[in-house]
């Protein structure tokens, strides 16, 4: 029968056996650490010799560096546990003393290793090689970037539990990173947005992961809506993860 306790030693182990998996697997490792920044780059040389190019990119870039983990994370995780339970190494588990906190929590802290490694080494290239200059510190941006990672993970946890097959768990990128790519402030500022689809905006974490991330890049140092922001973005995640716990099935259908 599944522990309902959590256990430190289990989860880290679990977190150790997702880890040597990722290892074994450098075409997500590419995704992951590869991926953005390469996408960083293509905008740089897309911006470089427009009027007021290096503008843009800055406003971007900075976006970017918190909308690609979220997002990029969001496909890894819901189509790794998948790929757990369509194996049956999932059901497996879960007749152990493995406890679905063990399992989630071993699979955030997994992840969010391979999170802050991809948002150091985007952000490094983006600020050292790219030239992107914010009037906070680089390593605030590393942080939101970091969160952001983590409300990737969780939210990949939560949706993997409504998915059968890995085609499923990848249609959920339309309905839950998509809009909020959308509506984050990235391609039109939210006040010139329509009330209603503000409105909208208000409740999607990527927002306040946006509003975060420009408050770094105007402001030398951090400002209280900047941790506010922050605090929201990280409360979802845990929420995320909360819900992913009590939604994951013991068995596959």
């Amino acid at each position: 029968m599944t522990s309902a306790i959590l256990n430190p030693t289990i989860t880290g182990a679990t977190a150790v056996r997702v880890l040597r998996q990722l290892k074994a697997d450098p075409r997500t490792i590419a995704m992951i650490v590869v991926v953005p920044t390469l996408l960083l780059t293509l905008l740089y040389f897309l911006y470089r010799d427009s009027p007021g190019g290096a503008l843009l990119f800055d406003r971007v870039a900075l976006v970017l560096l918190g909308v690609l983990p979220f997002a990029l994370m969001f496909i890894v995780t819901s189509i790794a546990m998948q790929r757990e339970r369509v194996s049956g190494t999932l059901e497996r588990l879960l007749t152990t003393p493995l406890a679905k906190a063990d399992l989630l929590l071993g699979y955030a802290a997994a992840f969010s290793v391979a999170a802050t490694a991809q948002a150091a080494i985007a952000t490094t290239v983006a600020a050292y090689l790219l030239g992107m200059t914010t009037a906070g510190s680089v390593w605030l941006v590393v942080l939101i970037a970091v969160v952001d990672a983590w409300l990737g993970v969780a939210l990949g946890l939560l949706c993997s539990a409504f998915a059968r097959t890995e085609f499923q768990a990848v249609q959920f990128m339309p309905v839950v990173v998509v809009p909020q790519i959308f509506l984050c402030g990235l391609l039109v500022p939210r006040e010139q947005m329509p009330g209603w689809l503000e409105a909208i905006s208000d409740v999607m974490p990527m927002t306040y992961a946006v509003k975060a991330l420009q408050e770094v890049g105007a402001h030398a140092a951090p400002t209280s809506t900047m941790w506010v922001s922050l605090s929201v973005v990280a409360a979802f995640a845990v929420a995320g993860l909360g819900l992913a716990a009590a939604t994951l099935p013991r068995r596959v259908a």
